[in-house]
């Protein structure tokens, strides 16, 4: 059954040309150079340091490490990151 729906969102995006991050529900990730990260789509701030950043997703979490870490901007979907980023992970 899922590999059923999962097709059908896929064939439904490649119809009505829809970016796959919105119809499979994939955080979007915007990285500008070491030291800026925007993240679309997550679910929610599950720790936050000034080394560590972890988020969680629809399917799992993501984990921002580096140093000077500062959250900018928080909102419901969003969240701009500021620092020097040296690592990116998803967590399934």
């Amino acid at each position: 059954m899922r590999l059923i729906k999962k097709k059908f969102r896929k064939v439904t995006a490649e119809l009505l040309d829809m970016p796959h991050d919105v119809v499979f529900d994939l955080p979007r990730l915007t990285m500008i150079g070491d030291c800026q990260l925007y993240i679309e789509n997550h679910r929610g701030v599950v720790h936050f340091s000034s080394e560590r950043l972890r988020l969680a997703l629809s399917k799992g979490q993501l984990e921002v490490t580096g140093s000077s870490l500062v959250i900018r901007t928080i909102w419901t979907e969003e969240v701009f990151v500021e620092g020097q980023i040296s690592n990116i992970q998803l967590i399934p």
